[in-house]
């Protein structure tokens, strides 16, 4: 066993931490060997298994993002933007793989992540299933298709205790729309339309959000025209989709040189 790639895990007292856990427990091809949550949490100095409400498994929660990743081969980040940030430069020392799912990262932090990347083996994705980074390409292709006759709209839908918006893959697919049309998407995203706002602005992608229930994700990005539509859609069924890419990724990773990747790469859809 002691030869299997060590993972830790952030947030681990988290929905998405609690499921990694699981994950990586139920794998024959990764150890886990550490936890990690935010100082103060009840959590900390406890042993993980426990914590869980299940047998002890010797992973004692730790609130020292460094001395946790020294032994590990890849640490699973799905926390906030500022840990991220935090655990980014803490992979670089360690040389790990440092994948990463946390959403709302804003220009400032995903440029702290790159530079972090000198280092680190940096796996970075909005979203990590393979249904999501298929869609993010046809998206890209189908933008490639058509013009500015069709509108483009993303509407996304997530649980009422998601604290971002857009969510992570909605801006992913904004920016594979872009990409297709040949244009930065900061110039072109229209987030907030409320009130009197004029007509639609020729050549915008559009965002909007849904915030209800126990939604895990959905995600149609809509082509309008004049007398068609073309919609594409994703649907998530079940949030461990998301721990099984993660999972993935950091078995990837593995051997792979310090650089910026994404799921695209993990996926070998580039």
């Amino acid at each position: 066993m002691d030869d299997l790639p060590g993972i830790v895990i952030t947030g681990a007292s988290g929905r998405m931490g609690q499921m990694l856990i699981d994950g990586v427990n139920e794998s024959d091809v990764m150890r886990l060997i550490g936890a990690v949550e935010r100082d103060g949490h009840p959590w900390i100095g406890h042993d993980l298994g426990e914590a869980m409400g299940g047998q002890p498994n010797g992973v004692i929660v730790s609130a020292d993002p460094l001395a946790t990743f020294a032994n590990a081969h890849a640490v699973i980040d799905f926390t906030t933007p500022e840990a991220t940030v935090e655990h980014a430069k803490f992979a670089a020392q360690a040389r790990l793989v440092h994948v990463v799912g946390t959403t709302g990262l804003s220009e400032d932090d995903i440029a702290k992540l790159d530079a972090a990347a000198r280092h680190a083996t940096i796996v970075r994705a909005g979203n990590m299933s393979l249904g999501v980074n298929l869609l993010v390409q046809l998206t890209k292709k189908v933008a490639a298709a058509l013009d500015e006759d069709f509108d483009i709209e993303i509407i996304e839908s997530h649980h009422h205790h998601k604290v971002d918006a857009p969510s992570g893959t909605a801006l992913m697919l904004g920016e594979a729309a872009a990409e297709g049309r040949g244009v930065a998407l900061a110039d072109v995203s229209d987030r907030g339309r409320d009130g009197i706002t004029g007509a639609r602005r020729r050549g915008d992608i559009g965002f909007a959000a849904i915030r209800g229930g126990d939604v895990i994700g959905e995600h149609d990005v809509i082509f309008a025209g004049e007398g068609e539509r073309i919609v594409l859609r994703h649907l998530a069924s079940d949030r461990r989709l998301f721990a099984r890419g993660a999972l993935k990724a950091a078995l990837w990773g593995q051997g792979r040189p310090p650089g910026a990747y994404d799921m695209l790469d993990v996926l070998g859809l580039k």
